[in-house]
């Protein structure tokens, strides 16, 4: 492998390896590194850690720094428009374990003034180090001990990845979930928690708690026990240029995973983001991502789970590294669901040319599963959002379920405002005659429709430009899951709010099912500022998996009169 180079702010380019159409030149691809970097944020952490406020409120408390991570503006005061991240203050959470307390901890960029300390109640999302303690400390139980360095039973993270455990307190302790994956085939398969403000050991009755399960015989591919990035905020953003025969095609800011989680960002990260995107210097999306991400087992099976977006797992990506957590590759990037292996050689997003596309993949962990955030932007304009699925080793997952993934598309199509959505239906719906296209007028959730060709353009009234939003083939419909109203719905065409990024249930949940109706209420959207949610679901029944590894949904998106 390639040495990664020791300067990843400058800009570097990479040539298209794949054989190009006749006539066309091959694409050209930029990359420059954006947003806070490690240094800065280790002085950030630095500084807050030795706060007298800070100190003072944890005085001799067992405690650990779970995340430092930075506030954007919120959207809709001044920066509504803007896609960069640079912050105006910085967040660190702080767990007390003596407390059993959270601390929340917000101060300037600038380091002026005291910081603002809260005391929280909640539960924040475990941390792979908190993990790490757990298995530590199981390695100290003396029946599960002896079992762990024998190498007899290798600890995994499963869901959920925090469990309910009441001590003689009036809030849950906070307890990290362990699976104990037999080595041998006849071994003892067990989740158990570990209670890191007593630092004891918690067994349950059929050897994992409720919404889990861990029998023998699991299913899934190996666990390879790779290092992730966690779920702390990792820097990780870069502006990226595409060009072809020295004609800028594709412009926009792209966020790997790992740094889409944090205040001003996603309750629970969203995949690979983009933001402030423009075809041909024409603006596209203010932003596009995948805010909710969540899964219903059939009765009798485990969960249910809302998942998280910000954990990166390992890709096999060879190339030159050209900013924290973005890899030029010169042939294209491979994911667990291309080599069947849960091992790799990267954490982060691999950029590669495949012909006319340039595609941005990254992998991301939630317990044992395993999804695919994937990004295809075609020389033409055309755009093909990506998730796939699939999962390692567990007992779960053996049983029938449902996962449902939903883009974030935020059109700003030439403007922020002046855009309105259509839809198309062959044959035409009742009482619009021989008209295929209406326009929508007001907030709605529709359903796709696959025996009328269903379809969304959305447009700006003005200018004309348009992008047609084409439902995948194996997207599904909500309705006809075996898990409605789980699923709850197909499409909500909205109107553009700054509070609306997620519906703000954390991944541990509940809730899990997804509010994106709560939204609908009645409001204009013609010549307004639109944002347009789409969801797709599929059953993954691990006994139809043949000669693949996951399974792949999501729509194509494409330029009209661009």
């Amino acid at each position: 492998m390639p040495t990664p180079r020791t300067n990843p702010t400058k800009p570097r380019f990479q040539r298209a390896k794949a054989p190009v159409a006749p006539g066309k030149a091959p694409l050209k691809v930029k990359v420059v590194a954006a947003g806070p970097q490690a240094a800065e944020l280790e002085k950030v952490t630095s500084r807050l850690l030795s706060n007298a406020s800070v100190r003072k409120s944890l005085g001799s408390a067992r405690h650990r720094l779970l995340t430092v991570e930075p506030v954007e503006q919120e959207e809709g005061k001044g920066s509504r428009r803007l896609a960069a991240a640079d912050p105006v203050a910085y967040r660190a959470t702080i767990f007390d374990y003596t407390k059993n307390q959270a601390l929340v901890v917000e101060a300037s960029v600038d380091g002026r003034g005291a910081p603002e300390v809260a005391q929280s109640g909640e539960q924040p999302p475990p941390t792979r180090d908190e993990f790490d303690d757990a298995v530590r400390l199981l390695g100290k139980d003396p029946d599960l001990g002896p079992e762990l360095r024998a190498e007899r039973l290798r600890p995994y993270p499963p869901m959920p990845p925090l469990v309910e455990a009441e001590g003689d307190k009036a809030r849950a302790e906070r307890t990290i979930a362990v699976g104990l994956l037999p080595a041998a085939k006849r071994g003892r398969h067990e989740i158990v928690g570990v209670n890191l403000v007593r630092r004891t050991v918690v067994r349950f009755a059929d050897n994992a708690p409720e919404t889990a399960a861990a029998q023998n015989g699991p299913c899934g591919i190996p666990y390879n026990q790779q290092p992730t990035t966690g779920r702390q905020y990792v820097p990780g953003q870069a502006w990226v240029t595409v060009s072809q025969g020295g004609t800028v095609l594709w412009k926009f800011l792209v966020l790997r995973p790992a740094a889409t989680q944090g205040p001003g960002r996603s309750t629970n990260g969203t995949g690979i983001e983009l933001r402030s995107v423009t075809y041909r210097g024409k603006k596209l999306f203010h932003r596009a991502h995948v805010p909710i991400l969540n899964v219903k087992y059939d009765p009798g099976g485990c969960g249910p789970y809302r998942d998280w977006q910000n954990e990166e797992g390992r890709i096999h990506a060879q190339g030159t590294d050209v900013a924290p957590g973005f890899r030029l590759c010169p042939q294209p990037a491979k994911t667990i669901l291309d080599t069947g292996s849960d091992a790799g050689n990267f954490l982060g997003v691999g950029i590669y040319v495949k012909g006319q596309e340039v595609v941005l993949v990254s992998e991301m962990e939630a317990g044992w599963y395993r999804y695919v955030s994937e990004w295809r932007l075609h020389a033409d304009g055309t755009v093909r959002p990506r998730f796939s699925f699939t999962a390692v080793e567990n007992s779960c997952v053996c049983n029938v379920h449902h996962h449902h993934v939903y883009w974030r598309f935020d059109f700003d199509l030439r403007t922020a405002g002046n855009n309105l959505v259509k839809e198309f239906n062959d044959p035409p719906l009742p009482g619009f005659g021989t008209a295929k296209w209406h326009t929508k007028d007001f907030e709605i959730q529709r359903p796709r429709a696959p025996k009328r060709k269903r379809k969304w353009r959305v447009e700006n009234s003005v200018t004309g430009e348009a992008y047609d939003i084409i439902p995948g083939h194996d997207d599904g419909v909500a309705t006809a899951m075996p898990d409605w109203p789980f699923a709850r719905g197909d499409v909500w065409l909205l109107r553009y709010h700054p509070g609306e990024i997620d519906d703000g249930c954390v991944a541990i949940g509940p809730p899990y099912a997804a509010n994106i109706g709560a939204w609908v209420n009645g409001e204009p959207i013609k010549n307004q500022d639109v944002v347009v949610w789409y969801a797709a679901h599929f059953t993954h029944d691990v006994n139809e998996l043949t000669g693949h590894h996951g399974h792949i949904v999501g729509p194509t998106l494409k330029p009209v009169r661009w």
